[in-house]
């Protein structure tokens, strides 16, 4: 079937928000004169984990540790990284190519909708984007391809019709379970190694034209039937 519709991961994907996630802990671990352990720092889901990683650095800072205050002083040092943020390196061109094809844009994300929609409008894009779906209106987070489903629901559409884009293996994962042919990109906090289920796997958006890429899933596709 052709591709009518690409559909996005946010976090990782559309911008690199992981690194700001990861770089706000860092800076909260050292104000207590700590080094965080960074080789658990991310799940192999699309949870929410904010409440664990708080718990770890409770029981290491000791009885002085203020939750509340923390969570203040780490939410506004990563709200001034993200002042300057962008999408991430060759996903702009990617998204002129697909408006300029007649191809429908969505995002699938385990986020909240009010992070996914702010981040995007801060930049202006939040308009290229037709439908959103996110972690806030489903029961079940990435491996479970609940989110992907909405996404397709809301396009309308057969998961035949579009193809997914993501950057770790349980967001893979989730695109394969709801149908989806899947273009990895894989972030910097992952094995590459890791995304052999996916249908393409590239290094980053710009290394290759959104047609050239189509072509390749395409073909890795193989005939109908």
């Amino acid at each position: 079937m052709v591709c009518k519709a690409l559909i996005f991961d946010f976090d990782g994907l559309l911008m690199d928000t992981e690194t700001t996630l990861l770089d706000s802990w860092r800076w909260l671990w050292r104000r207590h004169g700590l080094t965080l352990d960074e080789t658990r720092f991310f799940a192999d889901h699309g949870g929410d984990i904010t409440e664990d990683r708080y718990a770890e650095l409770s029981a290491a800072a000791g009885p002085a540790f203020d939750r509340a205050a923390d969570h203040e002083r780490r939410l506004a040092y990563r709200k001034r990284a993200h002042e300057t943020l962008g999408l991430t390196a060759g996903v702009s061109t990617w998204l002129a190519q697909a408006e300029a094809a007649g191809l429908r844009l969505a995002v699938a994300s385990s986020s909240a909708r009010f992070w996914v929609a702010g981040n995007l409008d801060r930049t202006g894009d939040l308009a290229r984007f037709e439908v959103l779906a996110c972690g806030d209106e489903v029961t079940g987070h990435k491996p479970d391809p609940a989110v992907y489903r909405l996404a397709l629901d809301r396009l309308g559409l057969p998961p035949e019709a579009a193809v997914a884009f993501e950057d770790t293996p349980h967001g893979v994962s989730a695109a394969v379970a709801a149908g989806l042919r899947c273009v990895a990109i894989p972030n910097g906090y992952v094995e590459p190694s890791r995304f052999q289920h996916a249908t393409l796997v590239l290094p980053t958006a710009a290394a290759m034209p959104l047609a050239d890429v189509l072509a390749r899933v395409g073909e890795a596709a193989g005939p109908p039937g």
